[in-house]
């Protein structure tokens, strides 16, 4: 699909975003097969990845590239856990650091955007469901998760993202 043209009413409306979303749940990983940890605050670190995750941990040769953190978005997880049979669906069974609520996510992709008052990232993609998944959630886990998992990001500017705080766009 071709970009809308920049002075076009459908890129202006791509571009608005009136209200702040929320950062819900992080979670980290230390290994590919370790348990997640649920964490309150996690340190971004510039074109590596936050501190203690398993894509940081294994970039001593430069850094995650556009990998450096993993968002899902808190809306998806019960129609995730609708199509999957659940209940519900723990965010740490989706393999993502940072669950966030109130702004859509795909909206973000290609874009830079601010979590809290230091960390800036920019939406590198979409985050596409693993093989894993049938495991996490069941037979049908990974197509109850296309579409529905979220986006991945590179880390622009470092610092302390905590749970609560607000995500905004960036503007360019």
């Amino acid at each position: 699909m071709a970009a809308p043209s920049p002075n076009s009413e459908l890129a202006r409306l791509m571009a608005r975003f009136p209200r702040a979303g929320r950062v819900a749940w992080i979670g980290l990983r230390t290994a590919r097969e370790a348990a997640v940890r649920i964490v309150d605050h996690a340190e971004a670190i510039e074109g590596k990845g936050l501190a203690g995750d398993r894509y940081m941990l294994s970039t001593s040769r430069g850094g995650s590239g556009k990998r450096g953190i993993t968002l899902v978005q808190a809306e998806h997880l019960p129609a995730i856990a609708a199509l999957s049979g659940r209940v519900d669906v723990a965010p740490e069974l989706l393999r993502r650091n940072v669950v966030v609520s109130g702004i859509a996510l795909v909206a973000l992709k290609d874009r830079r955007f601010r979590i809290g008052d230091e960390v800036i990232v920019e939406g590198t993609g979409p985050c596409d469901p693993c093989s894993r998944m049938e495991a996490a959630l069941g037979e049908g886990g990974y197509n109850a998760m296309r579409g529905m998992g979220g986006i991945c990001a590179r880390i622009v500017h470092g610092g302390v993202l905590r749970v609560g705080d607000r995500v905004m766009a960036v503007d360019s």
